[in-house]
């Protein structure tokens, strides 16, 4: 009830295009957004339409639309102490893929405002994680009901400007439904072919339902992305990151499921020799809907052309294995299996058919990503050596088949 409050004030005193402003009147009311509209204390005109959100971080996000058309996006906070007039440059992220630079101005000790443009705004209203950097500062943003904030809003505007203040109401009745919501149950693709089914394979490795696999599993996902564990339903998954680069995404399950079984990664180096097991659900809906179990060794500590991002490993994967944990001979993760070296090409340019040679990411690059992603995963040293069977045992509860439709585009890129 107190944050409410804070919010509330915070409604009643801020002004994301400056200082002099009075409201709110009528509602904004969607999700953990609240405001209204706003005049202009010095001449009573009407000046913009607001929305609040506040975070654990202490943060407030406002969300704002003028009368003359322009969007902003400020930061506030009751322990900023901004210079008026200070600037900065604010780098957003959201779900890992589109980045925009804002530059954000103190009108306000407490508020830094940025203008959006209209690209920003788009994405804002249909992402699900918002990643904002200002220097070393870094925050993350669950990005609730923006698509239909942002839709109230521009109804906020639009009432105000044809009706005046005085008939202000409930912005929130009669709003337009937001082009992005339609664009996230999934446009159909270019051209009107059908999205074909693809799946990989996914682990769990924090209590929050974090969820890690490789990018090219993702990538051109049209629609849900779901996850299942091996006999229960399955649930959606939201994007919070992704990196193509090294072909790693981080998925989260809904906020109401809870893991108590998660991965742990092992915590020193893996040396060449050393035992390693690979699970996860290789041509799903052809072989069985269970996981798959395989074994093999580390057959080198770098990759193709030596690159040392990667493991080569001995243990067989077929498509549907990517992302899926690969774990060392005590059940600890040290790796992420990518996929296996493009036999066909091979055998045209030597003559020769190579066998067993796959590839994993190491888990010095998996680190990287979820410390960038500021995910809470434990570490483990390696403790006795398990049974292979032992071992797909304690996997279960946390290794999910990964699946969604996607582009014909984008299965060609694979």
């Amino acid at each position: 009830m107190w944050l409410r409050s804070l919010v509330v004030a915070f409604v009643l005193q801020v002004s994301v295009v400056g200082a002099n402003a009075a409201g709110p009147f009528g509602t904004v009311n969607v999700g953990n957004w609240i405001g209204g509209a706003f005049s202009n204390d010095e001449t009573g005109a009407f000046s913009h339409c607001a929305a609040t959100a506040p975070y654990a971080s202490g943060v407030i996000l406002v969300v704002g639309y003028n009368s003359v058309g322009t969007w902003t996006l400020a930061f506030a906070s009751p322990s900023y102490r901004f210079n008026k007039g200070e600037s900065a440059a604010i780098d957003v992220t959201f779900d890992g893929r589109e980045q925009a630079r804002l530059y954000a101005t103190a009108y306000q000790s407490n508020m830094l405002t940025a203008v959006m443009p209209l690209n920003v705004v788009r994405t804002f209203q249909k992402a699900s994680l918002m990643v904002a950097t200002a220097g070393r500062a870094v925050l993350n943003f669950d990005l609730t009901s923006t698509g239909p904030v942002i839709a109230a809003l521009t109804n906020c505007v639009s009432k105000v400007k044809a009706d005046g203040l005085d008939k202000a109401g409930d912005f929130t009745k009669g709003a337009a439904k937001p082009a992005a919501t339609a664009e996230k149950q999934a446009a159909p693709p270019s051209g009107g072919k059908p999205a074909r089914a693809r799946s990989g394979t996914g682990f769990v490795v924090s209590t929050g339902g974090h969820i890690v696999t490789n990018h090219h599993v993702i990538d051109g996902c049209v629609g849900d992305i779901k996850g299942n564990l091996t006999g229960e339903a399955a649930m959606v998954l939201r994007i919070v990151s992704s990196d193509a680069n090294n072909d790693l995404a981080l998925l989260q399950a809904p906020s109401t499921t809870t893991f108590k079984d998660f991965a742990r990664i092992r915590d020193r180096s893996i040396r060449s020799g050393d035992s390693v097991v690979a699970i996860g659900f290789p041509y799903h809906g052809i072989l069985t809907s269970d996981f798959s179990v395989t074994t093999g060794i580390v057959s080198s500590l770098s990759g193709m052309r030596n690159d040392s991002r990667f493991l080569q490993i001995s243990a067989p994967v077929q498509p549907g294995n990517s992302g899926g944990p690969l774990f060392d001979g005590t059940g600890q993760v040290v790796g992420v299996v990518t996929g296996k070296i493009p036999a066909l090409r091979i055998a045209v340019a030597t003559g020769n058919i190579p066998e067993n040679i796959n590839f994993a990411i190491k888990t010095g690059m998996l680190r990287d990503f979820l410390d960038n992603s500021i995910v809470p995963y434990q570490t483990a040293e390696p403790k006795s050596e398990l049974k292979t069977t032992d071992i797909a045992v304690n996997a279960r509860p946390y290794t999910m088949l990964i699946s969604c439709n996607a582009t014909e585009q984008a299965d060609a890129k694979r």
